[in-house]
């Protein structure tokens, strides 16, 4: 009761909402080229330093950081975090779109208040793994533009991209990137040479012309040539869907149509219902055991309006993120895990049947997401707002650190 007391003075005794404005003000003021803009500057940064220190006099310098970072709300929430886990985090493992950045919320750009709060967390000695379905190349290009040339360089920044299929961590010498999908045997991977080799020269005049496949060194990935979730997109996407069904069933002699689209349906709802409203699935159909064998080991994902896409099991984001931890030294993990799909959910479900951290997602994410993260600690945000949770975190931090 002794921290919930003294969270409470602290916040009933100082203006903590100016003190954060502050704060706000001197870490995201852009570089400009203004004497005027500099004196404000100034005056804003003496302004923080009196108030932090006034708050430190008090409580402390660790509570003083804490308050000009969190809201009342986030405090009390790490505390409660805190409480029931008696630890802080110790990495980050972070989704992208729709995550960290939102179409509808953030213009689909990181904001810079989540870039710095990333780089507070850098600073703080926290790696950064960036866990996402994106090709590698993307990704390096916004990070370095975002976080740096610098901090995407230090060593202590990791990107599973592809969804598992590879990890990127620059500075690390022979183990800067590992090409996890190199371990598969010929079984896995001649099915994904088999389906890239014709998916797009052998595809419906609809796909053909209203898809790209993605640049991905191991996935196939069909993507719309529509703004993502328009109705051209969920038909595209819905029709490439089965399309990957009749390809699939062509890529290894032991498996067929009826097999693939009955296993499928059975795991996923959501294609279960697109091959339904393609009249594509059959009817009490049961999957020949070396088809089984097979299928287990390859992911059909469908995202409405967004993507179809094949991946293998064995490289899912849990055994990407689980490389990048061990590349980077983290031996005994309690992560903070954001992300909005099914891919990001296993990640969630790994970290929570292991001990090994904690599950934020933003209120637009998967229904099954929302489920998990509700059930756990109930870290829901708001659309674009990323940074609310980071703020959430780094409290925690600076609790488990004054311990």
């Amino acid at each position: 009761m002794r921290r919930y007391d003294e969270l409470y003075s602290l916040y009933e005794r100082f203006d903590t909402d100016t003190l954060r404005a502050y704060r706000d003000f001197v870490d995201l003021f852009p570089p400009v080229d203004s004497r005027v803009a500099l004196d404000y500057w100034e005056e804003a940064h003496d302004a923080l330093t009196e108030r932090t220190d006034d708050v430190a006099d008090v409580h402390g310098e660790t509570l003083a950081a804490l308050a000009a970072h969190a809201t009342r709300e986030q405090a009390f929430t790490a505390l409660d975090l805190h409480t029931k886990y008696d630890r802080g985090v110790n990495a980050l493992v972070l989704d992208v779109d729709e995550t960290l950045r939102s179409a509808g919320g953030t213009d689909n750009e990181i904001p810079r208040e989540t870039l710095h709060l990333l780089t507070v967390f850098h600073e703080n000695d926290v790696p950064i793994v960036v866990c996402t379905g994106q090709t590698l190349e993307n990704v390096k290009g916004f990070l370095n533009q975002g976080l740096g040339n610098e901090l995407f360089h230090s060593g202590d920044v990791s990107v599973v991209y592809e969804a598992g299929t590879g990890v990127f961590t620059p500075g690390h010498g022979p183990d800067t990137k590992r090409l996890l999908y190199e371990r598969l045997d010929d079984d896995v991977q001649s099915v994904f040479q088999a389906v890239r080799g014709r998916v797009l020269p052998d595809a419906p005049e609809n796909v053909r012309r209203g898809c790209h496949l993605q640049g991905n060194e191991f996935n196939v990935t069909l993507k719309p040539n529509y703004e993502t979730g328009s109705d051209d997109a969920v038909a595209v996407i819905d029709e490439a869907t089965v399309y990957l069904t009749s390809l699939l069933a062509d890529a290894a002699p032991v498996l067929d149509e009826a097999d693939v689209r009955a296993y499928y349906a059975e795991r996923d709802p959501e294609i279960a219902a697109v091959l339904d409203d393609a009249d594509a699935r059959p009817d009490d159909h049961e999957v020949d055991d070396d088809a089984l064998a097979l299928l287990e080991r390859v992911q059909l994902a469908y995202y409405e309006g967004d993507a179809a896409e094949l991946t293998a099991d064995e490289l899912d984001k849990p055994a990407g993120v689980r490389a990048a931890l061990d590349v980077l030294g983290v031996d005994d993990p309690f992560a903070l895990v954001m992300g909005d799909s099914k891919s990001d959910l296993r990640v969630m479900e790994w970290v929570a049947d292991a001990d090994a951290g904690i599950a934020a997602a933003p209120t637009h994410s998967s229904s099954r997401v929302i489920d998990h993260v509700e059930s756990t600690d109930g870290l829901v945000y708001d659309r674009g707002a990323a940074g609310d949770v980071l703020r959430t975190v780094y409290a925690l931090n600076r609790l488990a650190a004054s311990e």
